[in-house]
């Protein structure tokens, strides 16, 4: 029979191969970020149960309000990335960003 931490180490695994998954196999910048989103928030869930199995809750809270300003800082300045690369082009195709300058 599989225990919690085993069950959530195990959701946590595959939610980080579907944000690696998502980010890897397009080229839209929008689905990029929803994909380091997904593979974040495993890095979340697995600090959470770190600091459960270890019995660090507080600690394990500190890290995960660390994590969670990161994520929000990366995915604001992709989303302007995203919004300036819209705006240029039309599109929001990665493949494009070699052609930005400034």
């Amino acid at each position: 029979m599989l225990n919690f931490q085993t069950i959530m180490l195990f959701v946590g695994f595959l939610m980080i191969i579907a944000g690696c998954y998502c980010m890897i196999r397009t080229y839209h910048m929008l689905k990029i970020i929803i994909g380091i989103e997904v593979a974040m928030k495993a890095v979340t869930m697995f600090l959470i149960l770190a600091g459960y199995m270890n019995g660090h809750m507080g600690l394990a809270q500190a890290y995960v309000i660390t994590a969670i300003v990161i994520e929000v800082i990366v995915a604001v300045v992709f989303a302007g990335v995203t919004i300036g690369l819209y705006k240029k082009y039309g599109n929001m195709d990665i493949r494009n960003l070699t052609e930005l300058k400034g």
